[in-house]
């Protein structure tokens, strides 16, 4: 069985009324199951934006890693490269 903690949230008054007007609605059972629920989505976007993080840091470890083995170009050759594409593209 899950342990269940009993824990005290305070909450502006406007937060509070919709969490009562959800449950009065009947979307929710209860406010328990409001907070269980905000707290699943809370979850997954952290979840997210962990992996987000992670990509972009993988990234930079292959820009250093590029950096420091000399494939690199210069930034004037990539920016008309990325000029013409797209006005080819227009």
């Amino acid at each position: 069985m899950t342990q269940i903690e009993r824990m005290t949230v305070a909450l502006p008054v406007e937060m509070a009324t919709d969490i009562r007007e959800a449950v009065e609605s009947g979307d929710y059972a209860s406010s328990s199951e409001v907070f269980r629920d905000a707290i699943r989505d809370w979850r997954h976007k952290r979840h997210l934006q962990r992996q987000e993080v992670a990509y972009i840091m993988l990234g930079v470890q292959q820009g250093i890693a590029d950096l420091k083995a000399g494939r690199i170009k210069p930034a004037e050759e990539v920016l008309t490269r990325l000029e013409k594409k797209y006005q080819a593209m227009l």
